[in-house]
């Protein structure tokens, strides 16, 4: 692979580029499609599935296809006034409601917490370091409201802990930092369930000072090389949740981001330090993580 073929490989997110590969395949080989592609044969294929696929996943059908002819220098089908309005006939004639991970809550959060501390002093180095790992990850995750992908991107090297007050974190990009120029954060010590602590613990047990913070272990307790994969922090969660008697049915990373937030809110942070702690750029991004909590006092039962 040239330099140039790596750098453009890294200016598009791997999770991106999963779904936009699958999109394409759904559309060539599920659907029969043809590339490059007509606006004709793009508003069947809508209408082939609008009643099938939610109009969020026909949006990134959309998103794939047009920079598959724009990377190979076609002309962009999906741009066509007919393929536009097919799309909004379909969300108007399919509504259908935005599926969202349940917010962990604290007492959740603590419950999955405990579970992994036995293993911390287990005879086996694989769950010592498992339990490390998961603490920091979970814990991590949910006070800095991160996404699965932004904690399997960060690094070692960017971690300044200081003991019993805080720590600064580097991100080096996230979903809204399409230039990836990072950002710099910053996390207080806490009184408990401390993401400070924890991720202390898992530097020192696991002995990692550069490359990927979270990353694989094996049977054995040997550590990866590489980073953990962000469809991996979804399950480590339900795995934590599990251990700890709790159900862990529909949880994902998600929830952890959509845990702080709702945590935020009840503890009156106001929206705009919310936004800025999180990274959102407006309240509608915002009002999907948080679930509303309306007063009515005495009315309710």
């Amino acid at each position: 692979m040239s330099d140039a073929e790596r750098y453009q490989q890294a200016a598009r997110r791997a999770s991106t580029a999963r779904r936009y590969a699958q999109a394409i395949e759904h559309y060539e080989g599920e659907w029969g499609g043809l590339l490059p592609a007509s606006s004709a044969s793009v508003v069947r294929y809508l209408a082939a599935y609008g009643a099938r696929l939610s109009a969020s996943t026909l949006r990134t059908h959309l998103a794939a296809l047009a920079q598959w002819h724009q990377q190979r220098g076609f002309a962009d089908p999906t741009k066509a006034a007919q393929v536009r309005d097919t799309l909004r006939g379909i969300q108007a004639l399919h509504p259908q409601p935005v599926k969202q991970a349940p917010a962990l809550q604290l007492q959740v959060l603590e419950a999955s917490i405990e579970g992994l501390s036995a293993d911390l002093h287990s005879a086996l180095p694989a769950l010592r370091l498992r339990a490390a790992r998961d603490q920091a990850l979970i814990l991590l995750g949910f006070w800095r409201a991160f996404r699965g992908d932004e904690l399997c991107r960060l690094q070692a090297e960017h971690v300044r802990i200081e003991t019993d007050e805080g720590m600064q974190l580097f991100l080096p990009s996230s979903k809204t930092d399409r230039d990836n120029r990072g950002r710099t954060l910053t996390m207080p010590a806490l009184k408990r369930l401390c993401p400070v602590q924890a991720t202390e613990q898992w530097l020192t047990l696991s002995g990692i000072e550069q490359g990927p913070l979270f990353r694989g272990i094996d049977r054995w307790g040997h550590l990866s090389a590489q980073p953990l994969n962000a469809n991996s922090v979804s399950r480590l969660l339900r795995r934590a949740l599990l251990r700890s008697g709790i159900e862990a049915e529909g949880y994902s990373a998600h929830s952890l981001r959509r845990g702080f937030a709702t945590w935020a809110s009840r503890n009156r942070w106001s929206s705009e330090a919310l936004m800025a702690y999180v990274g959102w750029r407006d309240v509608q991004s915002a009002a999907r993580y948080i679930e509303s909590h309306a007063p009515f006092g005495d009315w309710a039962r």
